[in-house]
């Protein structure tokens, strides 16, 4: 097996780092003192790119990587990839689904649940001492409610079996209809977004889906709705959301995605109808270990063979 030379465009977990370390010839090019220098002097030197949904690999990177034959991405995303470029320069892609669904799928579960019965802003009270004031407001109940799901993937459909515990109501949006689905299919997102009392963003990334959700679907969501984004901050009309939840034409919002992360707009840190996530989906110990593992696994099988395990 040869032994590749891979450049790791950002830092994973220390134990991540040291596998693919111990594994092939790797260079970190955030260490870099000059990226651009290094990569003009060094670029065509590498064969594979290790990254992740949040450090990416751009068109622009990879103009500097002339012999690159293989990207392994940790992270379900793709927005971040420059997917046209390496399909026209034959450079496969890898990503890690299916490991992260269910952590996923919990998560905007849990957001569901918080957002419906205020449970950060309960505990925010207890700890304010607002208790001993009086009564905490009373919120809204989850059982029975309806669920609009936008982009039913893996994911949405991980957290449509959730929902089916609570006995919710379930209806999808898609770029199109998911054959053999029991469930309703709404093709026009402003009557899905009518129609719910919980709009839940499960779909990708990218131009095609770039402010899907825009002041429109708020305003036919309500008051009453409330807005779960899982996917990507780039979905919604970020100012268009604050806009909403600030003067009440929507009922609340659970996110655990922003625009330009890890900056948060100021006004959502003031509400209490927002539970705010730090992009924390797979963020549990077992998932990101199987992510790892998925990765390691691409990069073994391209050593091994020339092919990925999960290219796109």
């Amino acid at each position: 097996m040869q032994r590749l030379n891979v450049l790791q465009v950002g830092a994973l977990t220390e134990r991540f780092n040291q596998r693919l370390a111990d594994e092939y010839s790797v260079t970190a090019l955030w260490q870099q003192t000059d990226p651009q220098a290094f990569l003009a002097q060094h670029g065509g030197e590498f064969e594979v790119v290790a990254t992740s949904a949040r450090f990416g690999c751009s068109a622009e990177l990879l103009a500097q990587l002339p012999n690159v034959k293989a990207i392994c991405s940790f992270g379900v995303g793709t927005d971040a990839l420059a997917v046209d470029v390496a399909r026209d320069r034959g450079i496969a892609v890898s990503n890690t689904p299916d490991v992260l669904n269910d952590c996923v799928a919990d998560l905007a579960m849990g957001l569901i649940i918080d957002t419906a019965r205020g449970m950060s802003a309960a505990d925010r009270f207890v700890r304010d001492g607002g208790w001993l004031m009086g009564n905490f407001p009373l919120a809204r109940s989850v059982t029975g409610k309806r669920l609009g799901i936008v982009g039913l993937g893996r994911i949405g459909q991980a957290v449509v079996k959730r929902a089916s515990g609570f006995d919710m109501q379930v209806r999808y949006h898609n770029r199109r209809q998911v054959a053999g689905s029991p469930l309703t299919y709404e093709a026009d997102m402003l009557a899905l977004a009518e129609w719910a009392d919980f709009l839940v963003l499960t779909c990708p990334g990218g131009v095609a889906t770039h402010h899907l959700i825009s002041a429109a679907e708020l305003a036919a969501l309500g008051r009453n709705g409330i807005l779960i984004n899982v996917a990507r901050g780039s979905v919604v009309d970020q100012q268009a959301l604050v806009s909403a939840l600030s003067n009440g034409t929507l009922g609340g919002a659970g996110l655990d995605v922003f625009a330009e992360e890890p900056l948060v707009p100021s006004e959502l840190l003031a509400l209490d109808n927002v539970v705010l996530l730090p992009h924390v989906g797979s963020g549990t110990a077992e998932t990101r270990l199987r992510m790892e593992e998925l990765v390691l696994a691409n990069m073994l099988e391209y050593a091994r063979y020339g092919r990925l395990v999960t290219p796109l």
